[in-house]
């Protein structure tokens, strides 16, 4: 929400907002862009019927004050999606989906793009190097670039996000089951897929990974008037820890690596081509893209180990980073730790879901932050039930941020990679201090 109130008030809009909390990066970037609420909380008497419109972050409740009083007023109340939608009505609205691989994609076509001075109007959903916000609006530009989220609008429209855009181009990287808080079995979750190919326009496109299996049986029983254009993973080559893709032209060498990013890499290329950007120009731009962040980004490289930050929190998500190191660093004694931070990966329905996910490295730990509420709300998580998801005889458990940097500030790093994966900050986990132990260690 900050990114689009950062946009907006630097297309020349009036903008003011609120929230009982705003943490960093947040903070500064709406105070470098003199945004930021005096005060935090809500205040009913900022709602006026001077507003054009209020929009409404999934973080406001259906009591919140401040929407309570909008009501009131009969004031023009929209939802995140709503809003980007009314938004490019009359722009070619380019939406990617999938339970995995959002960020990443929308991430390289626009640097794609933008090496290629395409320019464009676009929605990511992280920051992207180079770019100075995640969200770029203009009156100008005739395609916008949509990382199209399955959750929810907001909290009085329970409609997933990526269904409000009516994508001109879509593209699905992947389905598997994941919000369990709001789509409680596989088989609801995936009709949101299907939904979101219906909700593509007339004549529009959809691109597709075939190599699942779920997504092809939907995209094939699917009647859409729609194109339907499939992908799955280039030809590719490692040597010395490096990635190439194999091409007519020569091995591209890359600065991501793992199987799911060269899949995403074929995803982005399919979109990059049908906007006009030839194959030549994108391998060259692509072979400068260092990935989004949080997403396999090594923050620490050392003579002989590394530290690698990983967004990954579902099942899917989690076994293909830890393959995607395992099989680039195949020399490396692999060190995973995963956060279980989400409602989905704390419900004990859901976190079987995780087996085998960690099965592909050395040591494997599990941390749950004793401070999250969520883990206080989820009394039939415990050791045992993790253990037994999990389903790996080694498996360390830990549940304070002082065990854990205690518990990594212990071991020896001589030839190894460290990989930490979670939608959360492990408990604050201060990453210098681990970054300066690994360098002093080895």
């Amino acid at each position: 929400m900050h990114s689009l109130a950062i946009s907006l008030a630097n297309s020349g809009y009036q903008v003011t907002g609120s929230d009982d909390k705003i943490y960093d990066p947040s903070l500064t970037r709406l105070k470098k862009n003199n945004i930021l609420p005096n005060d935090f909380g809500w205040f009913p008497e900022k709602i006026s019927n001077d507003l054009d419109f209020v929009i409404l972050g999934m973080h406001a409740q259906k009591n919140n004050p401040e929407l309570l009083r909008a009501k009131e007023l009969n004031l023009n109340i929209v939802s995140y999606p709503e809003f980007i939608y009314n938004f490019s009505k009359n722009k070619t609205r380019i939406v990617i989906g999938g339970s995995h691989g959002k960020t990443t994609i929308t991430s390289m076509i626009l640097h794609v793009l933008n090496d290629n001075n395409f320019l464009i109007d676009y929605v990511l959903g992280a920051q992207l190097e180079g770019f100075d916000n995640a969200v770029s609006l203009s009156t100008e530009n005739e395609f916008i670039l949509i990382e199209g989220d399955e959750y929810l609008s907001s909290p009085v429209d329970p409609t997933p996000k990526f269904h409000k855009y009516k994508a001109n181009i879509a593209l699905i990287s992947g389905i598997s089951w994941d919000h369990v808080n709001v789509f409680d079995n596989p088989e609801f979750y995936a009709k949101q897929f299907d939904l979101f190919i219906d909700s593509i326009v007339d004549g529009g496109v959809l691109i597709f990974n075939e190599l699942d299996s779920l997504l092809s049986d939907i995209v094939k029983d699917n009647n859409s008037f729609i194109r339907k254009i499939e992908y799955n993973i280039p030809e590719y080559s490692v040597s010395n820890n490096n990635v190439f893709i194999n091409t007519s032209e020569g091995n591209i060498p890359l600065q991501v690596f793992g199987e799911h990013n060269l899949s995403n890499i074929e995803a982005a290329k399919k979109i990059c081509s049908l906007l006009g950007v030839l194959d030549d120009d994108f391998y060259n731009s692509i072979a400068t893209f260092k990935g989004a962040s949080k997403r396999l980004e090594i923050i620490y490289r050392g003579l002989n180990n590394l530290l690698i930050r990983d967004f990954a929190h579902s099942p899917s998500k989690l076994k293909a980073s830890v393959n995607a190191v395992r099989g680039t660093f195949s020399n490396k004694f692999l060190i995973a730790v995963f956060e279980l931070h989400t409602f989905s990966s704390l419900d004990p329905k859901f976190i079987q879901q995780y087996s085998g996910c960690l099965d592909n490295c050395d040591l494997p730990i599990i941390f749950l932050d004793n401070n999250n509420k969520k883990i206080y709300n989820s009394e039939s998580i415990n050791d045992e039930v993790i253990s037994s998801a999990f389903n790996i005889k080694n498996l360390i458990i830990i549940k304070s941020n002082i065990d854990l940097f205690n518990y990594l500030t212990s071991l020896k790093y001589d030839n190894a990679c460290l990989l930490l994966m979670s939608s959360g900050n492990f408990g604050l986990l201060d990453l210098d201090d681990i970054k300066k132990y690994m360098n002093n260690e080895c």
